[in-house]
């Protein structure tokens, strides 16, 4: 399958843009490449996802895009502006699979944290997320402590404190993954209504095919280390989603492509996609 060239056809410069981005680490004194010339963008309110096999580089793209980790060759461009590594910490949020929420802080506190590191006052910040407590399911656990939430409900205030933030671009590294079926189901629906009010650019990592056709507007194929893009995949299903367009046929074609992109027929000895 060949590499598909980077996107162009956007109007103004995208909300994201890697071009040829590559990256090393060092493990046990030997270099390692982990990612080699990954180029494409995010439009503006665009939700890209990024799947791949296990150790392909997904999430450190994302610690790349977020500033957290240094690229060894390559240019981040962020609002059509190429940004150092330090540069890069402001502009996004992130959001990783644990909800990363402090035992100490209630709910309504952990939802207030990010507004409190960039600046605003206790009490502002602690307002502006009460408002919304009720638009995320949360209302009447402002002052719950995370040991009496649910897993779900944990998810949700950590969305919460993500997206106060504010910043035009949202990381998203299994945010679900750590949830039962119900649960996970239940809160990708949740996702979907939130961005097509928020329309924020979205970077979503998954190893679940069916969860990126179902959220995505377009699919990023990583192969395995170093991850190299053997695939992008446009997703035509109609906007706003519904959970039957899982059992559509456009559904299984798209699917039936990035199970072949991934090479799982291969590893399985399968004749033809499910």
């Amino acid at each position: 399958m060949t590499r598909p060239e980077p996107d162009t056809a956007t109007i103004g410069p995208p909300c994201l843009a890697l071009e040829h981005v590559s990256a090393t680490y060092v493990e046990r004194g030997v270099i390692l490449q982990a990612l080699s010339g990954i180029s494409f963008d995010i439009a503006d309110g665009e939700f890209v996802a990024l799947i791949g096999p296990s150790g392909s580089g997904k999430s450190t793209l994302l610690d790349i895009v977020s500033g957290l980790f240094p690229e060894s060759a390559g240019t981040v461009r962020i609002q059509g502006r190429a940004l150092p590594l330090d540069e890069r910490l402001d502009c996004s949020t992130y959001m990783r699979q644990r909800d990363l929420l402090l035992p100490w802080r209630t709910a309504l506190a952990n939802a207030a944290l990010a507004l409190e590191v960039h600046g605003v006052p206790r009490s502002e910040a602690r307002a502006m997320a009460r408002e919304r407590f009720p638009a995320f399911g949360l209302a009447g656990f402002e002052d719950a402590w995370p040991a009496q939430l649910s897993g779900g409900m944990r998810q949700r205030v950590a969305f919460l404190r993500t997206l106060l933030a504010e910043r035009p671009l949202l990381l998203l590294d299994e945010p679900f993954g750590a949830l039962d079926a119900l649960n996970r189901v239940t809160l990708q629906a949740w996702l979907l209504d939130l961005w097509e009010q928020e329309r924020r650019s979205v970077l979503l990592v998954t190893h679940d095919i069916d969860e990126a056709i179902f959220l995505a507007d377009r699919i990023v194929v990583l192969s395995s280390r170093p991850g190299r893009i053997v695939h992008i995949e446009p997703i035509g299903l109609p906007r706003p989603r519904q959970r039957a367009n899982l059992a559509s046929a456009g559904f299984f074609r798209h699917r039936a492509r990035l199970v072949e992109a991934l090479g799982l027929l291969a590893d399985t000895g399968q004749g033809s996609p499910p």
